[in-house]
């Protein structure tokens, strides 16, 4: 029987196979003759370039809720590590701000608690927000809304 598609699988087979080397490709940082630096995707030819690992910290879809020691307060106690420069940490204070939840906030660079409570908690980015026991790294209305839901929050 004849193959009546459209497109040749052999096709279909070339481009699946060139995948992984499109997923893989480099991010490259040099600095130009101004000092100015300049960040691609190709290395430039006539320059040294340093590849650049990058690591997406995609909060919306990696947010996390998970069971901590840490906090020993009420189950309603809502804390949150933050940093001014943050645009999550910002949109977290507006949805419990509009929720009207009062909350205690830390600054992980320029509070000593701060600090200090970043690094018992393994900070790797921020915000860290805790609902009672419960933890959240990054922000998502969504998952915010389950934990005040959890702790007897009407969000």
């Amino acid at each position: 029987m004849p193959d009546t598609n459209p497109v040749p699988r052999r096709l279909i087979w070339a481009l699946l196979l060139l995948l992984p080397a499109v997923s893989t490709a480099g991010i490259y940082s040099w600095t130009d003759e101004n000092g100015k630096v300049h960040f691609g995707d190709r290395p430039p030819i006539d320059r040294k370039a340093d590849e650049i690992e990058v690591r997406v910290n995609t909060y919306e879809s990696a947010s996390e809720i998970s069971q901590v020691d840490f906090v020993s307060a009420s189950d309603r106690k809502v804390v949150l590590y933050t940093t001014q420069r943050c645009g999550y940490c910002k949109k977290a204070k507006q949805f419990l701000q509009r929720h009207s939840i009062a909350y205690r906030e830390y600054d992980v660079e320029t509070s000593s608690k701060g600090k200090r409570d970043f690094k018992k908690l393994n900070g790797q980015g921020v915000p860290i927000i805790h609902v009672g026991k419960q933890r959240m790294d990054g922000f998502s209305e969504g998952r915010m809304a389950a934990m005040l839901r959890n702790a007897g929050y009407e969000p």
